[in-house]
């Protein structure tokens, strides 16, 4: 069985809480503009509601087929009464706590044409119920596999120091999703999970990401934490153990359609892992391929067992995309240490054809792990490829070369040629393709002088980018 693949889940128990609410959509057309106001107006033809916050949490714990209990707070209304009735359906076990004259928080989304056009919200301020939350709490503990702190700064966690106190005393591991709060009230945790803005909130800004690990770690120590987690949309997830080397997760090339509810996803997941006692880099990298699926669904969504074990089987479990130097040199080294054997090619790939593809399916075949580094925007100038050139932007060509399934890592560089990228990885292989003597490749000198080789690949005939261009200008 693949690492990423979970096992059956029937003795997990995740016990949920935090701030529950409403997703509510309203969906339809937006034709004309209204004669009151220059505003759309949209004809509602259809009406969804979806579990929000650490409902959404609980609905991806049951989704990926473990137990779930959630305790949260809602108003004694038909909204609260929905919300139940959904989580129940799904198999969670809803422990809700209704205070007098609170109105259950409600998230009102306009959509047209897969748009959101306006955001309105209803909310009051929860009141204070952190004694019964607490007593709930350690009620529940006990048979409990993870403990999830899920904190939309609404008041339901109030006192969060107290519930990681108790979890700890029944030697529970704690899995926190914070909001606006200093992090020095989620001492204990084992994992704290802040997305990249919250983290800047709590932590400072940063100028590269050794430098967001060095303040990363100095947060666990300071806070005892076991782990952070930070989750930074389209560029990943960033882990970072209180013990041990910090790990980037490059995100996955997906269409993306809606944020709404990835970061729950990543929770529940990284709650699963937690409790099968999987070290964080793994649940992490499995919590990375459920975003991906998220992310790419509309509006407040979940993933279920079978749809993330598909996933992690067809991307064939391997941590793939684009890559900043940093995160490249720490990726190399990782499968480096796994023993995998890495190849690394090369080029401008302006315009990619039939050749290029060929050429980078015969070079991964020399390894496990392959490299493109791609030269940027003005070192292709200065290569001196012709007029107009490059045609296509770096960031464009990147993404293109990583959609690729024989490509793993795709790295952007500014100077000339790939020497000081190659001093940073020194990879097993170096791979060029064209009419070259392996002692006529850039970089030669330095792959083999620590002992690595060099190899010369043909290319297909008739397959080149400036020929292509010629005759695309000849068309026209």
């Amino acid at each position: 069985m693949h690492d990423l693949q979970l096992p059956s889940l029937r003795d997990i128990h995740i016990l949920v809480v935090g701030d529950l609410m409403v997703d509510r959509y309203w969906h339809g057309p937006a034709r004309r503009v209204s004669q009151e106001a220059p505003v759309p107006v949209i004809d509602v033809v259809r009406e969804e509601e979806r579990p929000g916050g650490a409902a959404n949490v609980a609905l991806n714990v049951a989704s990926l087929g473990a137990r779930c209990t959630l305790i949260g707070v809602v108003g004694d209304d038909a909204a609260g009464a929905a919300l139940r009735r959904q989580l129940e359906a799904a198999g969670v076990t809803c422990e809700f706590v209704t205070p007098a004259n609170f109105r259950t928080i409600v998230k009102l989304r306009l959509v047209s044409q897969r748009q959101q056009l306006l955001r309105a919200d209803f909310e009051t301020p929860v009141p204070d119920v952190r004694d019964e939350v607490e007593r709930r709490t350690a009620a529940l503990l006990t048979g409990a596999s993870a403990l999830v702190l899920e904190d939309y700064d609404k008041g339901t966690l109030a006192n969060p120091a107290a519930l990681i106190a108790k979890a700890r005393t029944a030697a529970v591991p704690v899995v926190v999703d914070p909001k606006a709060k200093p992090f020095s009230v989620y001492a204990g945790a084992d994992v704290l999970k802040p997305n990249d803005a919250e983290f800047r909130l709590a932590a400072g800004a940063w100028e590269d990401d050794e430098a967001m690990h060095a303040r990363a770690r100095a947060a666990c120590e300071t806070h005892g934490l076991g782990a952070l987690v930070v989750t930074r949309g389209r560029l990943g997830i960033d882990v970072v153990p209180a013990t041990g080397a910090a790990r980037h997760i490059p995100a996955h090339e997906v269409e993306v359609f809606d944020v709404t509810g990835a970061g729950d996803t990543v929770t529940a997941i990284l709650a699963i892992g937690t409790a099968l006692e999987w070290d964080i880099v793994r649940s992490s990298r499995l919590a990375n391929h459920g975003a991906s699926l998220v992310v790419a669904k509309q509006g407040t969504a979940t993933v279920s067992g079978p749809e993330l074990a598909y996933a992690v089987a067809r991307r064939d479990g391997r941590d793939r995309g684009v890559l900043t130097r940093e995160q490249l040199v720490d990726a190399v080294a990782r499968a480096r240490e796994g023993g995998e054997r890495i190849v690394f090619t090369n080029g401008c790939f302006d315009l990619l054809h039939a050749g290029h593809v060929a050429y980078l399916e015969e070079a991964r075949q020399l390894g496990d792990r392959l490299v493109v580094a791609v030269n940027d925007d003005a070192s292709v100038a200065r290569l001196d490829k012709g007029p107009n050139r490059p045609v296509n932007a770096l960031d464009r060509r990147m993404r293109v070369l990583a959609g690729l399934a024989a490509v793993d890592w795709v790295v952007g560089f500014p100077e000339d040629t790939p020497e000081v990228l190659l001093q940073l990885l020194r990879p097993d292989v170096l791979v060029k393709g064209g009419d070259y003597a392996p002692d006529q490749v850039v970089g030669h000198e330095i792959v083999t002088g620590y002992g690595g080789t060099v190899r010369v690949l043909g290319l297909v005939e008739d397959c080149s980018t400036t020929a292509m261009l010629r005759r695309i200008q000849s068309a026209e």
